[in-house]
């Protein structure tokens, strides 16, 4: 077997920053563009879907169509990762999966923003349904394998994290990039139109996130450095036995809750930009960058500091300061205070909990993963990260029901971005409190 080197790390890592940037487009402007508040229709947003409180009086059509394409994406994560475990590819487990994914992923994902009829119809919200079923289970059928092989391609603790460090800086970049959609579609739109400034936008960015989803397709060459049997263990069993673990079992329920609000956050971050902090839709952009320099500073100490102090101290870390964010976020706007002045904070204080979250997640699931294989003798890690966002993706299933909701609550002064940016702190807060019950002691060392 050949050893892992920075060259394969990086080359691994581009394929982060292409489903990145992807997810980036659909998490950040998807309720934007088809939910838009009065001021981005004012400045020329089309109504693609019926607005307001349409299913059962309680929850939007945008909401109650991201939130089931949600729950499929997160039934299907344990279906992809046990065919994943089980296959008997001479190739490999993982890598024929990501390429099979990659074409169709980028197209959908290009789709979801193309509504079929130009003005309000119902016959775009089943476009958006189909599209968003189609792009997420692309986006399963790459992502699931694609994060399998970080504890199989990482041998050592220190190898899982560093492997996550590089991820964790390509994911911030692929956001980043997504983020800046705004300000090239506001060069587009003097030309095109705002709408099609947007399509085309998203249909460049679809193009890049292809080539960076492909590169590790290309270039590693998976049975050169991972030796591992199939799995024998049927789809459900498997499941249930990676619940089983007691330590996976914390870490989930942390992590769910951390989601939920993240995804609150970061799916009302254009609105709480425009509406709370009365800044230009453009400033989504610059305030992320900064948040993502800022973080950056840290990657290094975060990858240092992992091992002194243990990843559950700096994740612990990470959830209060995220909750004190939220709260920032909420009094947006209040106290005569300059909206630039509150999306600095924001910006500032965000940028550790980013950087911690960005690498150490996911090593504490390779970690645990790493364990359950050597005390089962089954390589079962496609499933332990399937569970993972089959747990977390129910979450922001619940997450973009309550944003949704929460948004039509007296759009004009703000009201619903406030409670939803406060909700997000106290869930951030309980999520920190369950993980206190996390066992890294225990688990360290097993792994030395």
């Amino acid at each position: 077997m050949q050893q892992l080197t920075a060259r394969t790390m990086w080359l691994f890592a581009l394929g982060q920053l292409g489903w990145a940037l992807l997810v980036g487009l659909i998490a950040n402007w998807l309720v934007y563009v088809y939910q838009p508040d009065q001021t981005v229709i004012d400045a020329g947003q089309t109504v693609f879907i019926p607005q307001g409180l349409a299913v059962l009086g309680i929850i939007t059509v945008v909401g109650a169509i991201t939130a089931f394409s949600r729950i499929f994406d997160a039934v299907t994560d344990p279906w992809i990762a046990n065919l994943s475990d089980r296959s008997r590819n001479p190739r490999g487990r993982r890598i024929p999966f990501m390429k099979v994914a990659a074409i169709p992923l980028a197209i959908s994902t290009c789709l979801v923003f193309y509504a079929p009829v130009s003005t309000t119809s119902h016959w775009n919200s089943i476009w958006l349904l189909v599209m968003l079923l189609l792009f997420y289970l692309f986006l399963t059928l790459y992502v699931t394998p694609y994060n399998a092989l970080i504890p199989e391609l990482g041998k050592t603790k220190q190898d899982r994290v560093n492997i996550s460090t590089c991820i964790s800086l390509t994911f911030i970049i692929g956001t980043s990039i997504a983020f800046f959609a705004p300000i090239i579609w506001g060069m587009f739109e003097p030309t095109f139109g705002r709408v099609t400034a947007i399509q085309l936008t998203f249909a460049g960015m679809s193009l890049l996130a292809l080539i960076c989803l492909l590169i590790p397709v290309f270039t590693i060459h998976e049975r050169h450095f991972i030796s591992s049997k199939p799995s024998e263990g049927a789809l459900f069993s498997s499941l249930i036995n990676t619940f089983r673990n007691r330590n996976f079992a914390i870490f989930v329920r942390s992590d769910i809750l951390y989601w939920i609000a993240l995804t609150m956050f970061q799916t009302g971050l254009p609105f709480f930009v425009v509406a709370l902090l009365g800044l230009e839709e453009s400033m989504t952009a610059l305030l992320f960058v900064l948040m993502t320099a800022l973080s950056l500073l840290f990657y290094i100490p975060i990858n240092r500091l992992a091992g002194k102090l243990g990843k559950k101290r700096l994740v612990l870390l990470a959830f209060f300061l995220f909750s004190f964010v939220y709260v920032i976020t909420g009094i947006g706007g209040w106290f005569g205070i300059s909206g630039i002045v509150y999306g600095i904070v924001i910006a500032v204080f965000a940028s550790v909990p980013i950087a911690i979250l960005g690498i150490l997640p996911q090593a504490m699931v390779a970690d645990l993963a790493h364990i359950d294989a050597i005390d089962t003798g089954e390589n079962r890690e496609g499933m332990f990260f399937a569970a993972r966002t089959f747990a977390f993706k129910l979450g922001q299933s619940l997450a973009l029901l309550l944003f949704t909701a929460l948004a039509t609550i007296d759009p004009a002064s703000g009201t619903g971005y406030r409670l939803a940016a406060f909700s997000a702190a106290i869930l951030c807060f309980i999520g920190a409190l369950a993980l206190l019950a996390y066992q890294e002691k225990e688990m360290n060392q097993r792994l030395e």
